[in-house]
């Protein structure tokens, strides 16, 4: 799972690495991002824009918006089938921009917050879901999902699950909304090399 994160890479760096088009978020830096606030994602519709997603998905189809405050992270194994993801696995994908991510490691009693981010200090992008869902006043929610999969070597002694990291080269094919090609889109979501992140 992936239930902490960080992001504090300035907004003129991370609009030249993701390509950015348009800025349509209010950014916020922060060390220790949780599920329920707003995020920043890049999402290809047209152009490259970034911006805020409520973290903990609702599903357009749901009456109780509450069911986002567990739905901050989605399983790769079943995203494509099961219904609270799979129309936004189809048409609704992003990259959730972060810096770094934490897992736990269990030491006896106590829980050790371990912190993971990439050898080159560069940001990067999770791979996510988002959906927009209107309450029945005309309020929209934008939000948004990680999905994870099985741990790399790096991760595997801390926890049995990761969010999936998107390499660079398929983060255009991630995010465009028009790439219908699901069998190839799958493949993405597979633990990122180990060897390329380290742990603080």
């Amino acid at each position: 799972m992936c239930g902490r994160f960080v992001l504090l890479t300035d907004l003129s760096i991370i609009t030249e690495t993701f390509k950015i088009q348009e800025i349509a978020c209010d950014y916020k830096p922060d060390n220790n991002i949780s599920p329920g606030q707003q995020i920043a994602a890049v999402i290809h519709k047209d152009n490259i824009r970034l911006l805020n997603f409520r973290w903990g998905l609702i599903p357009s189809w749901t009456k109780d918006p509450s069911i986002g405050n567990r739905m901050f992270n989605a399983r790769a194994e079943a995203i494509s089938e099961k219904p609270s993801f799979k129309n936004a696995f189809k048409k609704r994908r992003c990259l959730i921009i972060a810096d770094g991510f934490y897992e736990w490691k269990t030491d006896g009693k106590n829980k050790i917050p371990m912190q993971i981010y990439m050898k080159s200090k560069e940001p990067f992008g999770f791979a996510g879901l988002f959906e927009h869902w209107m309450s029945p006043e005309g309020q929209t929610i934008s939000s948004c999902t990680i999905i994870t999969t099985e741990p790399n070597e790096l991760i595997k002694p801390i926890h049995d699950r990761m969010p999936v990291i998107v390499p660079k080269h398929e983060e255009s094919a991630w995010i465009d909304s028009y790439n219908t090609d699901y069998r190839s889109l799958l493949t993405i979501l597979k633990p990122y090399p180990s060897e390329d992140s380290r742990n603080l």
